[in-house]
């Protein structure tokens, strides 16, 4: 089977196993551990952090750039949330503090009506869909819109009790969860022939929703853990 067809047979697995039987809480959970461990050794695309002079290649053109002129702090960048080998990794579950029950309210009261955008943000970019595969039309892509985004945030220690993180597992694969955690974490790193190297046979407009995705999932994950500080301060 080529990458696509392999997928499209997984999601209808996935779908058939759902009708079948769902998995309990107990198996959710342990699930969402590994897969948040597994994170952790995920090796992003490049070789060096800030402060950096790095290469972007397109086609045969390189452009060369140094992003430590345009940021304050030329340390600054992502850290794991947790530390390899740790036994307790931390976890953020989302029903304690989600975006809509928790962090729109608090947001708008901080600045007026700036919820009501960001909400608005947030869902158009995770509803956003063509309903194609490539060359496949009609096809219900919802639940690979929600592995991408709550890998993101797996990444980030939030978990979701009512989704089952196996299925990140089955629908991801090794180089795209290479390419996510590079463009969440260190986007400085990204190149085209990771860009390349993912779901080949897909359109470019569908691998930019991808990129689009990727970040609101980022961003929203970032606020939460801001607003929860914030609630808790205020408390």
């Amino acid at each position: 089977l080529s990458e696509l067809e392999a997928l499209m047979e997984r999601m209808k697995r996935l779908q058939e196993d759902k009708e079948d039987e769902e998995a309990s809480q107990e198996e959710m959970a342990t699930r969402f551990e590994k897969e948040k461990k597994e994170s952790l050794l995920v090796i992003s695309g490049g070789i060096c952090a800030f402060p950096v002079q790095f290469h972007l290649t397109f086609d045969d053109e390189i452009v060369s750039t140094d992003v430590s002129r345009y940021i304050e702090d030329p340390g600054f960048g992502y850290k794991d949330f947790a530390r390899r080998g740790e036994d307790h990794l931390p976890t953020f579950r989302a029903q304690d503090y989600t975006w809509e029950n928790h962090g729109f309210s608090l947001v708008n009261r901080l600045y007026s009506d700036i919820g009501h955008l960001l909400d608005e943000k947030f869902r158009m970019v995770y509803n956003l869909t063509y309903n194609t595969m490539a060359t496949h039309e009609d096809v219900d892509t919802t639940t690979l819109r929600r592995a991408l985004f709550n890998y993101v945030h797996c990444m980030y220690g939030i978990r979701y009790d009512d989704y089952d993180y196996g299925e990140v597992n089955q629908l991801l694969e090794r180089s795209l969860k290479v390419y996510i955690k590079t463009v969440t974490c260190y986007p400085e790193r990204t190149t085209k022939r990771m860009y390349d190297s993912y779901w080949r046979q897909f359109k470019h407009s569908e691998k930019v929703h991808v990129n689009l995705l990727l970040m609101e999932a980022r961003m929203q994950a970032e606020l939460l853990y801001a607003l929860r500080a914030i609630t808790r301060h205020l408390t």
